[in-house]
């Protein structure tokens, strides 16, 4: 396990960035809460925007975020991913504990850099992603927490899940693993990260965990298309 400390580092960032926001959260009245959740509800938007159009320009098959999110929607709403995650996290603060989960987990796990780190640390030794992400994700736990609470820190624990399997993969699988890939799945990353934002600032109510499973779309398409390729 000492390969993965940049991924280590990152949670821990996100633990301690947790235990401070929650202390915050306590001395805050209803009106600060309400404007930390407006300053969150726009750094996601602009973050996912950012994500989708940098990546945009790179895309191989620019429909493939299209067919990405309607197929794994379908998947999503067909597994009931919403209502079963609500229903796990009922006892831990119900919906408002929902909320933040899920908006915590988007952007913790499906940023570039946190999906970009660890391939980077397996292949290339490079932990260089892996620190920044760390440092970014522990002051956006602090803004998470001071609105969620202490709930946020159990997204480092997905976090490590998250990372470690992409670290497993980069070692088994390094020769799938391609710039293409990379910006495919950041298009659609990007966008459920700008979705959570609208649904953070009460503009939707759109369904983000029932459209997660839009991410493994792209890698069974781009594995296809090249395995087509290679055949002609």
């Amino acid at each position: 396990f000492l390969p993965m400390w940049g991924t280590f580092f990152n949670v821990g960032m996100i633990f301690l960035g947790s235990a401070v926001g929650s202390i915050f959260k306590k001395g805050l009245g209803d009106s600060y809460h309400q404007i930390v959740m407006q300053a969150l509800g726009l750094c996601a938007l602009m973050i996912g925007l950012n994500s989708t159009l940098t990546n945009m320009q790179k895309s191989q098959l620019p429909v493939l975020f299209i067919v990405s999110l309607v197929t794994g929607g379908v998947i999503g709403q067909a597994l009931k991913l919403e209502d079963r995650f609500e229903q796990l996290t009922t006892h831990l603060g119900g919906s408002r504990a929902s909320s933040g989960l899920s908006t915590g987990i988007l952007l913790f796990c499906v940023g570039s850099l946190s999906i970009l780190g660890p391939f980077e640390a397996a292949l290339n030794h490079n932990y260089t992603y892996l620190l920044t992400n760390g440092l970014l994700d522990g002051i956006t736990s602090i803004i998470l927490a001071s609105a969620y609470g202490w709930v946020i820190a159990l997204c480092g624990v997905v976090l490590l899940i998250w990372q470690g399997s992409l670290y497993l993969c980069a070692l088994f699988f390094a020769s799938a693993i391609s710039p293409a890939l990379m910006a495919e799945v950041s298009i659609v990353g990007g966008i459920l990260i700008f979705v959570a934002g609208l649904n953070i600032l009460k503009l939707t109510k759109i369904s983000v965990l029932n459209l997660l499973p839009s991410l493994l779309i792209p890698p069974l398409v781009l594995l296809f298309w090249q395995d087509r390729k290679s055949t002609r």
